[in-house]
């Protein structure tokens, strides 16, 4: 378990280091992660030591969750007095995301108007 924990962390190392002096607008992380994957679709398999540690993390998944709920908690006098706020914003981003997501396909999905493009 140790030797695939080893391998998370570097790759979570170099996507620090790449993010640090390469892409800093990208996180260090979602890099790592990135070249987790490409090293995986390179692979074509799982090794066996990563999986027992993802497997591991996975069946304590509700663990992560305990420090937002703490937090949430922590921090509710500042929720409630600022709930119209939030419910707006919230309202708000949920339409944003929809039109956004609505305009990037209708400009760049298939084309669904029954146009067969004859070449």
């Amino acid at each position: 378990m140790i030797q695939g924990l080893v391998k998370l962390f570097l790759f979570q190392a170099l996507g620090e280091v790449i993010s640090k002096f390469f892409l800093p607008f990208i996180p260090g992380p979602v890099i790592g992660l990135v070249l987790l994957l490409g090293f995986l679709i390179v692979r074509q398999q799982v090794p066996a030591d990563i999986d027992l540690v993802g497997s591991s993390i996975l069946a304590h998944l509700g663990l992560l969750f305990v420090p937002a709920s703490v937090g949430v908690v922590l921090f509710l006098p500042q929720l409630r007095a600022h709930a119209a706020g939030l419910a707006a914003t919230l309202t708000l981003s949920v339409i944003a995301t929809i039109a956004v997501t609505s305009l990037f396909l209708k400009v760049f999905g298939p084309n669904t108007s029954g146009d067969q493009d004859v070449r």
